[in-house]
This record gives structure tokens, sequence and C-alpha cells, in this order.
């Protein structure tokens, strides 16, 4: 496990974050002369608690990545636009900002419309149509924490000399290096044909991509690159990755929309070390 900064944690709630898994987790780290690299960044959960010396994060979401790198380059012009969405919420306010098109905004305009909009939304979930357009109901939060300046500071002083980029996962094949460390935590296997969420943006991640994230793992250990991947505990994902170990996780179910249906469930931790 490499050395830790300052403590910092995640600006933003999402689906499958791994901020309570990390006592789970920590056994299983590995040492590292190298770089860290996480291509599916998600909450960041992992890189903000360990904060290895030497980073990239990436993410195939646009969105995701802006608010990243405002976080990083501009956070005071940051906090003064989710100043004013706090100041502002409500039902037809967040409306109104949902159905906004970041095309339209300035990059600090989109990141603060992507946590203003993830921090009063149902569950804190990320879900795009097959437009791109985000399409979460609104959550019933009384006083949601739409500007947390230590969480942002704390976050910002983390990602200082951190590369983020816009990249699909694949192309963390091309920049890893013998010696460096790379996890993946992609969308689920489905457990079932009711828990098939993989709309984090209009990119599909179906069984095709699984595949191709797997094949892209076996090539990390031939080449000298430390390896861990997250995903569903079910037979797929155990066929898929036999050939190396697996530890159990036990993690808590949070984004099904019955509360009854929330609970505990098994993940797998795949290692090639």
């Amino acid at each position: 496990m490499p050395d830790v900064r300052a403590p910092a944690k995640p600006f933003l709630k999402w689906a499958g974050g791994k901020r309570r898994l990390l006592a789970q987790y920590e056994p299983h780290w590995p040492q590292f002369e190298g770089a860290y690299l996480e291509p599916f960044v998600g909450s960041g959960a992992v890189f903000f608690h360990w904060q290895p010396q030497r980073s990239h994060l990436s993410d195939i979401n646009p969105e995701l990545v802006n608010a990243y790198q405002c976080v990083r380059d501009y956070l005071p012009e940051l906090e003064k636009q989710l100043a004013l969405h706090r100041d502002r919420h409500g039902r037809d306010y967040y409306y109104a900002t949902r159905s906004l098109s970041p095309q339209d905004l300035s990059p600090v305009q989109r990141a603060a419309r992507l946590i203003y909009l993830n921090k009063t939304c149902f569950n804190g979930l990320y879900r795009e149509n097959s437009r791109g357009e985000f399409n979460v109901p609104m959550g019933k939060y009384k006083k949601p924490s739409i500007l947390q300046s230590d969480v942002l500071r704390a976050a910002s002083e983390a990602l200082q000399g951190v590369d983020v980029d816009l990249a699909p996962f694949w192309e963390v094949g091309d920049r890893a290096q013998p010696g460096d460390f790379v996890y993946f935590d992609p969308p689920y296997y489905p457990l079932n044909a009711t828990s098939r969420f993989t709309a984090y943006t209009r990119h599909a991640f179906g069984d095709a991509e699984q595949v191709q994230l797997r094949d892209l793992f076996a090539t990390f250990r031939e080449r000298g690159i430390l390896a861990a991947v997250s995903n569903s505990d079910c037979p797929q994902v155990r066929e898929l990755y036999a050939e190396f170990r697996s530890i159990e996780i036990s993690a808590e179910r949070a984004i099904n929309s019955k509360g009854d249906r929330r609970g505990r469930i098994g993940e797998l931790l795949v290692l090639n070390y």
C-alpha cells in the first residue's frame, strides 16, 4: 500500500463506490514502485483514500472527468457556482437544471451542475438515456449537502499533479508500464435480469466488454503490471477470471429503488499477483 497524504474522500456519490469496502481491500493491496492507474474512476474512493504519489485517473463519462478537472483546477469558481445552486434549490429548479445541455455551459458550470444533480437526485444515482442525457428524478432530501467546501478542498489538494483524462478503459493498456498498479472497477456483471444497470453513460457495457476487460487484465501479468478488478460474485465472473486469485468481498447493495431489497451482497476482488 502506498504512502498517503492528508485525508480526503469522494466529492460525489456513485453507484458501486468503494468507500465502505476499503477496510476489506486493504490486506490485499500490493506494494508497487510505479504509478497508480484507475480507468473507471467513478467516485474515486480508492484513489482518495490511498493517494499514490503518481496517479492517472480516467473514465469514459465526460461530465465526470470534467468535474474532477474543475475540482482540481478551478475550485474557487466551482464553489461559487455550487453556492448559487444551493440557494436556488427546489423542485422546479432541479428539473430546469437537469434539462440544461452541458454543451451550452462553461466547464465550471458543467461541473457544478453535475455535483448539484448528484447531491439532489434520487439515491445519488448517475444514469443517462440513449441520447446521453441525465434522467434521474429528484430525490427526497430535506437539506441536501450541495456545497461541501471541506470535502471539495481536500479532494482538490489530493488531485494536484494528478492526470485526469477522458478515455475508454482499454487505453490504459497503452499507458501502463511494468511496476505500475492498475485498479479496474467496471460496471458489474448483472446478477439477474432485473439488476442489469450499466447506464452510467450512453455507452453499453455488456458481455463483450467484460471479456475485453478480462483479456486486457490477463496481459498485464505477462507485462509485469500489477492489476486488480472488482466485479460481481457470480458464476460468469468466476469463469472469466478462473485462472486468477479471487477474494470474496461482502458489500451492501445501495441502488435498488426498494429499500427492503438492499442488503449484503457478494463481490469479488480479482488479483493478478
